[in-house]
């Protein structure tokens, strides 16, 4: 049998090593909900490909998981690297973190606007926000810091469902998804070269999630407990099963959706426990399923 040469066999390893560490990796860098949990920050992902950053969301202590997941070695993570935002919904727990996305990597020489992307409003909103900080701005502009004069701008595109983003590394699609009371709510579907990821913001049980995931690798969906939907006041209830996700109604989203890898977040347990939560998703869903927590990285 011919053996190849030893340059070929270096150069397959290399060629090997690149494509892992190219691989496209979904890192939760907050998992909470509006609670304020110190071990949960407010929702947020980042999807990682070939060395850029693309986030969902930004939730409350955005930046600075972020910079944890860089000290993790997850270097796309760095703040000056965040240009580049996917917003669900208005939310406060969603936006929030927001200013901070804004003006925090601009501080540390983000040298680009940053991109955002999300529903009708978030053009006033990201207006609105660099107009409370134009003293800031001003004195990090024209004073001794010199900062750079394009880090704090945002360009916000206001979107409708379908494709709303594609470069060389990525296709994003958004979804309209049913959350109680708003117009608008999205979901997010991202392709790269080897992975189908779908991110479904806050929404009730919907088939939108089954027809945007359709065999995708990794769905991260909400979910509240059903135990502990259970032992929680009247308007309480009807508030949740018309804004979130129980469980149960997951595991039959999931069932139908069928995703290599059913990632739970924004989870909302009350008094019941994830062991509950996780239990009444398998009733339906035989698939892989875990309880995500932050900076996990998948």
């Amino acid at each position: 049998m011919l053996r190849p040469p030893i340059a070929a066999l270096v150069l397959a390893a290399l060629l090997a090593g690149s494509a892992a560490a190219q691989r496209t990796q979904v890192v939760l860098l907050g998992t909470g909900t509006p609670n304020a949990d110190p071990d949960r920050s407010g929702p947020a992902i980042a999807v990682v490909v070939n060395g850029s950053a693309y986030l969902v969301d930004a939730g409350p202590g955005v930046v600075r998981r972020a910079a944890a997941a860089q000290r993790r070695g997850i270097a796309a993570l760095a703040p000056p690297n965040l240009k580049i935002v996917f917003i669900t919904h208005l939310h406060s727990d969603h936006t929030v973190g927001l200013t901070d996305l804004i003006f925090t990597p601009w501080v540390l020489e983000r040298s680009v606007p940053l991109a955002v992307y999300g529903p009708r409003g978030i053009r006033a909103m990201t207006v609105h926000l660099v107009t409370a900080f134009r003293e800031d701005i001003r004195i990090r502009t024209e004073g001794l810091e010199q900062a750079n004069p394009e880090g704090y701008q945002v360009e916000a595109h206001e979107i409708r469902p379908g494709l709303v983003y594609a470069d060389s590394n990525v296709r994003v699609t958004a979804f309209l998804v049913e959350h109680g009371g708003w117009r608008e709510a999205y979901g997010y579907r991202f392709d790269t070269a080897d992975r189908s990821i779908v991110v479904s913001g806050d929404t009730r049980a919907t088939d939108a999630i089954v027809d945007a995931c359709h065999g995708c690798d990794v769905l991260v969906h909400e979910v509240y407990s059903q135990t502990g939907w259970q032992r929680r006041e009247a308007r309480w209830q009807r508030y949740h099963a018309s804004f979130h996700t129980s469980a149960p109604d997951l595991g039959r989203i999931a069932a139908r959706a069928q995703p290599g890898l059913l990632v739970l977040y924004h989870q909302l347990l009350w008094s019941g426990t994830e062991q509950d939560v996780i239990g009444d998703i398998r009733r339906s869903f035989g698939g892989r399923v875990v309880f995500g927590n932050d900076l996990d990285v998948y």
